[in-house]
């Protein structure tokens, strides 16, 4: 593989972060904003809490209307892993935007690389592929497969997860809050491993893995009809807050689902294509999922995303209508096609790796030197800071958290707020120099905040 090369995505950090405005957000972002407003509903929670209107972006670094420059340790929100306007991926779309936009589910060139070009990248026995333009359109593939290649027609995945916002994607997830009471019958949850917050421990206090297991056979036992076609998980929680299982998890919960006859499908939306310093998250435990949903980084920002399934479950998806209008479009595959390319040909899944070591230093201390940080954890460019009232009691601090977030972004890093877990989703391609300058933002803004809530 490839060194990595930082030089064309370095950044003079005497201009970036920049801020130009007396205020942010400034004036121009605020009025265009009020005029979004007028006609836009819905809103996510990171634009009510900071309605900065961006305008440009190139590699790990946005500016607004205003001309106020930001680091990005966001990634559009995990989506553009490989940084913004990629000349590679932007010069494919376009491309292919000038030849042929859309072609249904017919064969094109530039499909037939893609999906050779995954073989070539995707552990194990991972085969059948079907594409489409959104995360949760994927995972609703995904389901009706399970119960194709099964005969089964029930559920369980994990509190806290989450895996899109349409029907049986929200019945996987603990959203009522969000969407109202919405769960469809046969769609179950369990508790899922929290090193931070266990549910059972050992006598030592450290968490006890098996007891998951053995609540898992009981509740499959005694709480379901004995129907489960699968198991859903993230690898690593997203909306959750960067929450992380213990690294004995999922190679122990692979073999209770074969035991079992329960598929596991890793939703790897959010976790998949470099962002863990793997082309999927999974690979971090030597695990290969009966069924894998991919998106956010799989396209670098074009609407792009896959189910994938183990050889011997391919025959399932032809039994489900798989093909959709946009999917695989030649849009699609030329950005997902470079997006791998660019992986390879730069070093990319090394150089998250490397990032690993360089956030995990930045953070090794913070546990200690603030009252408000409980814990921090970070698989490759995957991060999440947890903030608390004690220590001892874990009372999450979301008051905190939203200070801190809106103090970074004064500061001009761009990034995720998720209430009382602070969530960073960075480029890989982002040189050091860069990563370390936003890890101390962050850093500035958790003790501005524990100073001024008078935790200091």
């Amino acid at each position: 593989m490839p060194n990595y090369n930082p030089t064309p995505y370095q950044l003079d950090l005497r201009q970036w972060p920049g801020v130009v405005t007396s205020e942010l957000p400034g004036p121009k972002s605020r009025e265009l904003h009020k005029r979004a407003c007028e006609n836009i509903r819905g809103l996510s929670g990171q634009v009510r809490l900071f309605p900065v209107v961006f305008e440009k972006g190139f590699g790990c670094a946005l500016q607004d209307v205003d001309g106020n420059n930001y680091i990005d340790f966001s990634s559009g929100i995990y989506v553009t892993t490989l940084g913004h306007c990629h000349p590679k991926v932007s010069e494919a779309v376009a491309n292919a935007a000038r030849t042929l936009m859309n072609a249904h589910d017919f064969t094109t060139p530039l499909k037939v690389k893609l999906l050779e070009k995954m073989m070539e990248v995707l552990p194990g026995d991972l085969k059948g592929i079907q594409l489409y333009d959104s995360g949760t359109t994927a995972v609703e593939a995904g389901l009706r497969t399970c119960r194709a290649a099964t005969g089964k027609c029930e559920f369980i995945s994990c509190f806290r997860d989450f895996h899109g916002k349409t029907g049986h994607a929200v019945s996987l997830a603990n959203t009522n809050k969000l969407y109202g009471p919405t769960r469809s019958p046969g769609f179950y949850m369990v508790p899922r491993p929290d090193t931070y917050r266990p549910w059972w421990t050992r006598a030592d206090g450290s968490l006890d893995t098996e007891k998951y297991l053995e609540f898992y056979d009981s509740f499959i036992t005694n709480g379901t009809a004995g129907q489960v076609a699968a198991f859903v998980l993230e690898p690593i929680q997203g909306w959750g807050g960067s929450i992380m299982p213990p690294d004995d998890f999922f190679p122990k919960l692979s073999k209770f689902c074969k035991d079992r006859g329960i598929l596991l499908f890793a939703d790897e939306v959010l976790t998949g294509w470099g962002r863990t310093g793997k082309y999927l998250c999974m690979e971090r435990w030597d695990v290969v999922p009966d069924v894998v949903t991919l998106g956010k980084g799989f396209g670098n920002g074009f609407p792009v995303t896959a189910m994938v399934v183990r050889e011997e479950y391919a025959d399932a998806v032809d039994k489900i209508s798989a093909s959709t209008s946009y999917g695989g479009n030649p849009m699609a595959c030329a950005a997902a096609l470079a997006s791998i390319e660019v992986i390879e040909e730069e070093g990319l899944l090394e150089h998250a790796l490397e990032l690993e070591g360089v956030f995990r230093g930045k953070m090794a201390d913070w546990t200690t030197k603030y009252n408000i940080v409980g814990d921090t954890r970070v698989k490759g460019c995957l991060m999440g800071v947890e903030l608390v009232k004690d220590k001892k009691t874990k009372e999450p601090f979301d008051e905190a958290g939203k200070m801190v977030y809106q103090s970074a972004f004064r500061k001009g890093l761009a990034w995720i707020p998720a209430g009382h877990i602070l969530r960073m989703s960075p480029p890989i391609i982002m040189p050091n120099e860069v990563a370390e300058k936003a890890m101390d933002i962050i850093e500035e803004a958790i003790a501005e905040t524990e100073k001024t809530l008078g935790y200091a």
